[in-house]
């Protein structure tokens, strides 16, 4: 984890995505606090390539009503997260509180990341058919374990089945921290991304580029040469929807 151990900046983010090409990113989440999220919108507000963010609230709170109604007001906040793959419950999405401060959001227009591994992938399938009219963002392709020569099927069954629900969106990103092989290459990750493109289509795919965590086993530059490797069959309106419409759709950029 070295490598993320110091402050990542908007003017480092803008020294890496400007050569790339990189016009507008969304900023989303990583401690669970009201504070980092304050913070982010605050960044937002100074740094006009921050296009929105994805923050965080208390869900489950019992206060959760009075804390979406001060927070909603800012006109960047396009969606919440928490980070169920760190919950030790596999079926943390399926509780009570949880789901009251879910079935909430979509009366303030926010979009919900979902950000599971793999395994969640059932409990994540029956907590978005609990909300059949909230908009989803899959984050990370659900991180699936990628190893070469051997496809995660279960993740396979599991993400085709999420993918039949038209409210879920899906970003193509995390995936090469899940990398159990010491190298990679475009063909390690050309399997899942065949099954996530298959799965979601032209419409509900969306890139991500999951900076600065990337940076544990590449920089931006090798993922953006990956992904428009992967991408390269694609009909240019395909790569525009994946690269930019589709996330500015999802998060009402």
């Amino acid at each position: 984890m070295q490598p993320l151990r110091r402050d990542f900046t908007p003017a480092d983010l803008l020294s890496t995505m400007q050569p790339q090409g990189i016009t507008g990113v969304v900023s989303v989440q990583a401690r669970q606090s009201l504070e980092e999220t304050h913070w982010l919108l605050a960044l937002a507000e100074e740094n006009p390539i921050i296009l929105g963010v994805v923050g965080w609230v208390p869900l489950a709170a019992p206060e959760i009503a009075d804390v979406l109604r001060s927070i909603t007001p800012t006109p960047k906040l396009k969606a919440v997260r928490h980070v169920v793959q760190d919950e030790p419950d596999d079926q943390f999405l399926l509780g009570e509180a949880f789901n009251r401060g879910v079935a909430l959001l979509k009366d303030v227009d926010l979009v919900y990341d979902i950000l599971i591994y793999g395994r969640q992938l059932p409990a994540t399938i029956a907590f978005v058919d609990l909300h059949p009219e909230q908009p989803f963002v899959l984050d990370h392709i659900a991180k699936p374990t990628i190893q070469s020569g051997r496809l995660d099927e279960a993740w396979v069954r599991n993400i085709r089945e999420l993918a039949k629900r038209p409210h879920v969106t899906c970003k193509f990103s995390g995936v090469l921290t899940e990398i159990r092989d010491r190298e990679w290459n475009v063909e390690t990750l050309r399997p899942y991304w065949d099954v996530a493109w298959e799965a979601f289509g032209a419409e509900r795919m969306m890139f991500g580029s999951d900076w600065p965590v990337c940076l544990l086993r590449s920089n931006y530059a090798n993922w953006i040469a990956a992904v428009e490797t992967l991408v390269k069959p694609l009909s240019k309106d395909e790569q525009a929807k994946f690269w930019s419409q589709n996330a500015q759709q999802a998060y009402r950029l």
